[in-house]
């Protein structure tokens, strides 16, 4: 079985805690706006990493990350870009190459909001979107998510809470 790390939404901003949920993990995929190329290179002193820029990411990210990466792992067709909309509202630069050739995982960010979901209407394909693990932005909380490829298929699923964005008030009031 291959272990993948997906991150995404760094923005500068790599929270300790992701060394030790990433340690024993084949490979990190990011998906867009890591913020700065430090970012990326503490994610490689984990483990390879494939990732794809984000419309925050300068020259430095956009010179060592293509905006989609497209690539067999496992048996399994991926699909990685930053900005890709969500199960129905799929991004229009994007929405026709998906429609007539949706991969069997399409990944993304941007939206900063976790969500992993099969999409019936592109058959079996599968929508993960991992949150934001950084600080910047509107969400409550930071994740990532681990899981497996193997035999074709996606396994052992697991989304981690890295705790509250700081300055979050939330529903909470915290």
């Amino acid at each position: 079985m291959l272990k993948i790390g997906l991150i995404s939404d760094t923005h500068h901003y790599l929270d300790p805690q992701i060394a030790d949920y990433f340690t024993g993990v084949d490979e990190i995929w990011h998906a867009g706006d890591f913020g700065s190329v430090d970012v990326a290179r503490k994610l490689e002193a984990i483990a390879p990493l494939t990732g794809v820029y984000g419309n925050i990411d300068g020259q430095d990210i956009r010179a060592d990350y293509p905006l989609h990466q497209r690539f067999d792992k496992e048996g399994v067709d991926i699909w990685i870009t930053h900005i890709g909309g969500n199960p129905g509202r799929y991004a229009l630069p994007i929405k026709k190459d998906l429609e007539q050739n949706p991969p069997d995982l399409f990944i993304c960010g941007h939206t900063h909001i976790l969500k992993i979901a099969r999409d019936h209407e592109k058959g079996s394909m599968i929508y993960m979107n991992p949150g934001a693990a950084g600080v910047h932005g509107f969400h409550e909380f930071r994740t990532v998510v681990r899981f497996g490829l193997e035999n074709s298929k996606i396994v052992d699923v697991e989304v981690i809470n890295l705790g509250k964005r700081v300055g979050c008030k939330g529903k909470t009031g915290s």
